[in-house]
Parts: structure tokens; sequence; C-alpha cells
């Protein structure tokens, strides 16, 4: 395996993957052309010409699998072409399963030793289940293609990063899903992800799932039976891990720098603060400014990384796509690369 080989899935066609593939790429040249690293993008040629086009961008060359080992600092892998023009900004089955492939033979790269890493750009869920894959969104696709069971998800935005109990369920489904086993299992991933970050002892914090913590039991006692003997047994084991702090405060703290990730116990409560640091809105127009953060994987045989927002099918193919957190997700996914890397060099 190269470790400085990295797969980008476009997403989908009609989306702005496209257009933030080809903008990362062309960000990225120096980095390149120095020999750092190497990128593949995964999907269909034409429409990435054709996003490449527009953009007045080059647009990387085709080379087959076989290629890939000798081939170009940045290149295209292609997809089965798709038949016409998708149609930009709009659902369609045809993109979803375009989506689909583009990132099953990114996986197929990553488990044969190919390439060191899947970094993804967004797809759409509608447009995945017309295509006949019903499937939650990326996460649970990847963990099907690599067989596991109990994927993590953890978003980043620079040193703010967020681990989820549970993602994509029903907020009433929440507390019978936060088992104590799922919870250690996020913490232990979590734990050595930091680690692989860089950080030598990382500071974890535990959020609640009640208000308050449950206060004392009046607003449940998920908290007080569950979460809180489990944190012990971490800090009994010499982790510094906190918990359960109320959601309304523990990621204040982490901002302060007290703690390198909280531990989210359901979806919005994790994605809401950290899509609020690194989403920015021109108050004056309502356009985004900034589309920043990233969305990693744990748990997986796999290093995944991937950016923090949708298709916004809104503004597909107007130019006005910002390629920042894709750009911080191959950041991510090149330092998880090298932790990767140094393991296997120390084991030997």
């Amino acid at each position: 395996m190269n470790p400085k080989t990295l797969a980008i899935t476009i997403g989908d066609p009609a989306g702005i993957g496209p257009e933030i593939s080809i903008k990362a790429v062309n960000a990225l040249a120096e980095r390149l052309a120095n020999g750092e690293f190497r990128l593949l993008l995964v999907g269909d040629a034409g429409t990435l010409q054709r996003a490449a086009d527009q953009l007045g961008m080059a647009c990387p060359p085709v080379i087959g699998r076989d290629q890939i080992a000798d081939g170009p600092s940045a290149a295209i892998v292609a997809t089965a072409a798709l038949a016409t023009s998708p149609d930009i900004g709009k659902v369609s089955a045809v993109c979803g399963q375009q989506a689909f492939e583009a990132l099953q033979m990114a996986v197929d790269l990553t488990l044969a030793g190919t390439v060191a890493a899947v970094v993804t750009a967004p797809l759409n869920k509608e447009a995945l289940h017309l295509a006949g894959h019903n499937y939650a969104g990326h996460t649970e696709m990847l963990a099907h293609f690599t067989g596991v069971r109990d994927s993590v998800m953890m978003l980043a935005h620079e040193n703010f990063r967020v681990s989820h109990v549970t993602t994509h369920c029903a907020l009433e489904d929440v507390p019978r899903k936060a088992t104590a086993e799922r919870i250690a299992r996020v913490i232990d991933l979590t734990h050595q992800a930091l680690k692989d970050l860089g950080i030598a002892d990382p500071r974890i914090a535990v959020a609640a799932l009640n208000p308050h913590a449950g206060e004392g039991g009046i607003f449940g006692r998920h908290d007080i039976d569950i979460t809180a003997p489990l944190v012990e047994q971490y800090r009994e084991r010499g982790l510094h891990l906190d918990g359960p702090i109320p959601g309304d405060t523990v990621f204040v703290k982490m901002r302060a720098g007290q703690y390198d990730a909280v531990i989210a116990m359901y979806h919005d409560q994790g994605h809401i603060p950290v899509k609020l640091l690194g989403f920015g809105v021109d108050t004056v127009t309502g356009e985004w400014t900034a589309l920043s953060g990233v969305n990693v994987t744990l748990g997986l045989p796999i290093i995944r990384t991937s950016v923090d927002h949708g298709t916004a099918f809104d503004i597909a193919g107007t130019g006005k796509a910002q390629a920042t957190s894709l750009l911080d997700a191959i950041d991510y996914a090149l330092k998880l690369s090298d932790a990767t890397t140094r393991d296997r060099v120390s084991a030997h």
C-alpha cells in the first residue's frame, strides 16, 4: 500500500461533490507536485471534466485501476460512464447509483491495499434509495462493505471533536441503544483516534443524555445508572474521562480547551455544535460563507473521512461551493494514515 495515496469519491454527480473535488485537487497542486501525497478521484469522468471546464480549472487524467501504482499525482479512476449529463441540482436514481458504485470501488481499492484511505464527498440519501440502496447514509454503507457492525461517527472542526453513541435513529430509540457496551465502544475508538492524531493523553468528556444529567433522577436515571458507573471504571484505569456532563455546558468546556473530544448521545446533540462552529453564513445575503468540518468513521478496517455537509443542490453547478471541508477531510485522512503506517512499522 502507498500510505500517501487517497481515494476521493465525488458523491452524487448532481450535487457539489464534483465541483469541490476539482477545486481540492487544484488547491493542493503544489503539495501534489512535491510528492507529499497522491489523490485518486473516483466517479464519472465526464461529470468531473464538465465541472473542471465550468470552473476553468485543470482536470486530472483518467487512468485504469492497473495504472494506479505508477500513475500521476492526481488522476481519475472512472466508474461506469453516465449515459447523459446529470440534471444538476435534481434527485435521481441514476446519480444515486453512481454514488453507490464510486464508494464501493473506493472501499475495494482500500481493502486491497491499493490506497491508504477513502475521503468522501456528499451523496444524497433520497437518490440512494431511489437506486434501490436502502442505507441511511455513507456510514451504514461503509459498515456493510467492510463487514463491521458497530462503527462510530466522529465529527471534527479544528480541535473540536465529537463522537456519537447513536446517529441515524429516532430520538425515542436513543435510551435503548445507548447501552453501557455501546458507550464503552465509542469511548475506546475515540481515545485511540485521538492518540492517532498525536494527542498522547486524550481528555474526553461524556455528554449526559438527560437535562442536568438527570438532576438526581428527577429527569431520568440513564446518566446515573449507566453512564456514571462506566465513566468511573475508566477513571480507575487511569483515563482522563469526565461525565456525564450536561449537554448545555459540555461543548462550551471543550471549546475552552478542557477536553479533546466529547462523546454525544445522539445525532443532533453532537452535530449542532460542530456545524455551528464550522458553517459560516453571511447574515445580509443568507448565503454560506464557509463549510468547514470533517466526518471520520471510526471502527472500520479502513480509514474513512468525509466532508461535514450535504450535496447542496441549491448551489450545485454555480461555482459557489467551497472545498474547505473536503480539504480538511484530506488532511485528517493523511494524519490517520501516517499513524496507521507508524503502527505497522513498529509492529515489525
